[in-house]
């Protein structure tokens, strides 16, 4: 594989963005639910989120220009990424890639690929949907007719929505607060068909291993099976 200034851009600033990304992240959180704490405390917090937003944007104009692509054609095949930058709250799963990058620096992995497809898909599930609680909660806790009225109801209706349970006892009424539901609607759909084509897979190649072994063994020597004596 050619080592091409994007992909060395991409591999040593991966920590950086990571950590802009718990920045920011820690940063909204308290805006969010620090309204009992001093103002200028929460005014640090929004200028780090607001430094951690312009970390995302240079790095964005920095992997196109190092990319050679035109504006539109780099939009379009990285649509994701524009996405995110649009919407930094979904920057913490940057965290994720950042472990992965460094996993496969290494020969030996420590986790199997299917294990790591679970484990990567609850630390997404988990960091989705603080971000999804906070965003809902800053847009419903004051409109008129809501029913989220606390962080600990924002939770609710997050972890029910993930999990595509969808109890039906709270529901946003903001346009916003429906997006963002639409958003978690998706990621928990999303990640459980991950989690759970993974695991199937996993069960299919155990399964066909122990239908190798039994092929392999001798005919007497399968277990359970009775010897005879004379």
């Amino acid at each position: 594989m050619t080592d091409t200034p994007l992909a060395r851009w991409e591999r040593h600033n991966g920590v950086v963005l990571a950590v802009a990304s718990l920045v920011y992240l820690a940063g909204y959180a308290v805006r969010v639910l620090g309204q009992a704490l001093p103002e200028a405390l929460r005014t640090l917090c929004l200028a780090l989120a607001l430094a951690a937003w312009a970390v995302f944007i240079v790095d964005y104009v920095v992997r196109r220009h190092l990319s050679g692509l035109p504006w539109p054609r780099f939009v379009r095949r990285h649509w994701l990424d524009t996405l995110v930058l649009l919407l930094p709250l979904l920057r913490p799963v940057r965290i994720v890639q950042t472990y992965e990058a460094v996993q496969r620096r290494q020969n030996t992995p420590r986790l199997s690929l299917h294990a790591r497809v679970i484990a990567y898909s609850g630390l997404s599930v988990t960091l989705l949907g603080f971000a999804g609680s906070l965003a809902l909660y800053q847009q419903e806790r004051t409109a008129p007719g809501a029913d989220i009225h606390t962080y600990g109801d924002a939770v609710w209706f997050t972890c029910t929505t993930l999990s595509t349970v969808g109890y039906g006892d709270l529901a946003p009424v903001t346009p916003l607060g429906r997006l963002v539901a639409v958003g978690v609607m998706a990621c928990g759909l999303a990640l459980l068909g991950a989690v759970t084509g993974s695991f199937s897979s996993w069960l299919l190649q155990v399964f066909a291993r122990e239908g190798d072994q039994e092929a392999e063994r001798p005919p007497g020597n399968s277990p359970g099976a009775s010897h005879r004596t004379d």
